[in-house]
């Protein structure tokens, strides 16, 4: 309380200085009747632990923003009272909307900047308001007009305002068990007695604008200040409510961020977590009660939660007990609060101000990465000052999003770019089949994309693919890290198919995300667009690898490497026994064992122990790695002519993969204990077999390096 109350007058003291000297005590009462009703009703309904809520520095930029500007248009002085108590209403009436719709999680998500900048503005606007009653001139004196006018100022008012500021800058250092501003306000009242030991006219209430005055004030006494103002509803008219939209969303907006900040805060520091939108219906029901009884709106403030943390306090029952000691405080100490300087208030909301000031954002000049998010900070500032706080937030997130998409634009989409002859399939060719593979396979493209792309990266995106599409005829588009895809680049990608379609050539897309963040289903995007049918020459493959094979299985089809019906291969037909002796094989194949599977049937398990070499006759095996109950990794598919479980068949090892028969396949099985005894009669044999062996396990590693390294680069 001893935190919030100073304030709190001293923002109800600027708000209601615009309407004459004889209204600033109604201001005091204003800001004492805020802290009791935010202090009872916030913490009751909103839920946030050690909380305090009271009037606060936005609010009261904003209400003096609006009072000034209502009085420049000749309302009457009964008519002001009036719309200040309609606009806290209605702010209130918004933050409870806020709530109820689920707002305030994205309250809180406003980009720092935007926040950053309009607290700045802020806490600029209460020094510039204030340094003319800090001054004492009168206040139909221009601002830079009261700034140099030496003769205008009042002295008095001036030092009890300096000393005011030195002792609230200065009090941490000598003690934090009495909060800062009641240190200052002492120090000012104080000073402010000890010059009227030599000026006796200031120690007198009636007419004197350096104090705060009778708390009565103009009116009459405190029923009259709470009541008197309703009376005015009579003449009420519409325009007069739609005139308040703005800047009670502008109020509400601002009450609410800075509420949320506060127990962001508050969360980091008890290890707790706040509801926000509980705690905006709270906040919303106190300052709507506040606005009923011509108290003046308000939001959690740092300050005071701070201290209340500190104190040791646990629950919410603390913010409701520094409301009632609010109202205690007003009760016993009102004759003293009518003898506050103003000048001792102006010096503490200065200081206020000043804090508000996010001075470490100076450091962003010193970074080329940082200088624009301080221009939008800046700009945010700039409006504040010359136009109004819901125009400097517009302009910050508009700025903001901007800043957003040039750095959506400044990154890469591209991740990766490999050609056809830099990688390959999973599927494990035949040395020749290889060979056409490594020659021809520059006509296939590869590109990895990522990110969003969006109407800002459509342009970057479109470069890349087109200086390939005049020399490829197959590009493929791997789309698994892709975050959004919006019309404009849909439309690039559309002209791209039409372009590769003149040459004969294909658009191949992977991994089309299907489920993303944002719920869009980009597969089923371009099928509602036109963009994936198969009848065209755009293809959608669900995994890189298919695609690859597809691609694969063209270059080899127009290369004339018909594939041969599928019979089964005799062992001399098999790569691995070419050019050998037919006694030899003849022997070899003797022994053999030969297997059939049906497709989908398992050859062999991870984890299996077992020595033998299987040789493919007919068909295709896949080779797999189980990750858990339902998926696997597939790792290469093997076909007719190939072979597979020479790892354990030379070391003798477990099984360090599966395999599964992809089609009906059939099986040349030659075990290492068969392998022996035929090293133990045919040498050479043994020896061709391993050399055979070793030369395409060679093959199939320098051709994996090549593909790691062109991954790599």
């Amino acid at each position: 309380m001893l935190i919030a109350l100073p304030s709190a007058i001293a923002f109800g003291v600027s708000i209601y200085s615009p309407l004459g000297g004889s209204f600033l005590a109604q201001g005091a009462i204003a800001g004492i009747l805020g802290v009791t009703a935010l202090g009872l009703l916030a913490p009751a309904l909103g839920g946030t632990n050690r909380l305090i809520t009271a009037p606060c520095a936005p609010a009261a930029a904003v209400l003096t923003a609006f009072v000034v500007e209502y009085m420049h248009k000749g309302s009457g002085l009964e008519s002001a009272l009036l719309m200040l108590s309609l606009l806290g209403l209605m702010a209130g009436v918004i933050q409870v909307v806020f709530g109820a719709a689920g707002l305030g999680t994205l309250i809180k998500y406003m980009p720092y900047p935007v926040v950053s900048g309009y607290l700045s503005g802020v806490g600029f606007y209460i020094i510039a308001s204030q340094l003319p009653k800090f001054l004492g001139v009168p206040k139909n004196v221009h601002f830079w007009e009261s700034l140099v006018s030496l003769n205008l100022w009042h002295w008095q008012g001036v030092v009890v305002g300096l000393v005011t500021m030195a002792v609230m800058l200065g009090a941490d250092k000598i003690t934090k068990a009495v909060p800062a501003a009641i240190l200052g306000l002492l120090a000012g009242m104080l000073s402010y007695f000890a010059l009227g030991l030599a000026d006796s006219s200031l120690l007198t209430l009636a007419g004197n604008p350096l104090v705060v005055g009778p708390l009565g004030g103009a009116e009459g006494g405190m029923a009259e200040v709470v009541t008197g103002r309703w009376k005015a509803v009579a003449g009420l008219r519409l325009d007069d409510l739609t005139g308040l939209i703005t800047p009670a969303l502008t109020l509400a907006v601002l009450l609410s961020i800075d509420t949320l900040k506060t127990c962001v805060v508050l969360d980091a520091l008890t290890s707790s977590r706040h509801n926000s939108n509980r705690e905006l219906l709270g906040q919303g029901v106190g300052n709507i009660a506040s606005a009923v009884v011509g108290g003046i709106p308000g939001s959690g403030t740092m300050g005071a939660t701070l201290v209340n943390m500190s104190s040791g306090a646990k629950s919410r029952l603390s913010g409701i007990i520094e409301g009632i000691l609010a109202l205690v405080a007003f009760l016993v100490l009102g004759g003293l609060i009518a003898r506050v300087p103003t000048a001792a208030l102006s010096g503490i909301l200065i200081v206020i101000g000043f804090r508000m000031i996010d001075r470490h954002t100076l450091s962003f000049l010193k970074s080329r990465s940082t200088i624009l998010d301080f221009a939008v900070i800046a700009a945010v500032i700039i409006v504040s000052l010359t136009v109004s706080l819901i125009a400097a937030s517009g302009t910050g997130v508009v700025l903001a999003v901007a800043l957003f998409v040039r750095e959506q634009i400044g990154g890469k989409v591209v991740r990766s770019k490999t050609y056809g002859n830099e990688t390959s399939s999973k599927h494990i060719r035949l040395q020749k089949e290889t060979e056409i593979l490594k020659q021809r396979g520059d006509q296939l493209v590869i590109f990895e994309l990522q990110g969003s792309l969006f109407f800002g990266t459509t342009d970057q995106l479109f470069t890349e693919i087109e200086k390939e599409i005049k020399s490829r005829t197959y590009v493929i588009l791997d789309m698994r890290r892709v975050q959004t895809v919006d019309m404009t680049a849909t439309h690039m990608l559309e002209q791209v198919k039409t372009r590769l379609a003149e040459r004969n050539g294909f658009l191949i897309f992977s991994q089309i995300p299907k489920h993303l963040p944002s719920g869009k289903d980009i597969q089923e995007y371009f099928d509602q667009v036109g963009l994936v049918r198969w009848k065209s020459t755009t293809r959608d493959f669900n995994e890189l690898d298919d695609a690859l094979q597809w691609v694969e299985d063209r270059i080899l089809k127009e290369a004339s490497v018909e594939r041969a019906e599928e019979e089964r291969l005799k062992l001399h037909e098999l790569e691995l026994f070419r050019d050998r002796k037919e006694e030899t094989l003849a022997v070899l194949e003797s022994r053999m064992e030969k297997r059939s599977f049906k497709a989908g049937e398992q050859i062999f398990a991870l984890g299996d122990s077992g020595d033998e070499l299987f040789l493919i006759r007919k068909g295709e095996v896949r080779i797999l790695i189980p990750l858990d109950e339902k998926q696997v990794h597939h790792i290469a598919t093997f076909g007719r002519g190939a072979f597979f479980g020479e790892m354990s068949f030379l070391d003798g090892s477990a099984r360090s993969a599966s395999a599964v028969a992809q089609t009906d396949s059939d099986l040349y099985v030659l075990s290492r204990k068969v392998f022996d005894d035929l090293a133990a009669e045919h040498k050479m044999a043994a020896i061709n077999l391993l050399d055979g062996l070793a030369r395409l396990l060679a093959s199939r590693l320098r051709y994996a390096n090549a593909e790691i390294h062109a991954l790599r680069s």
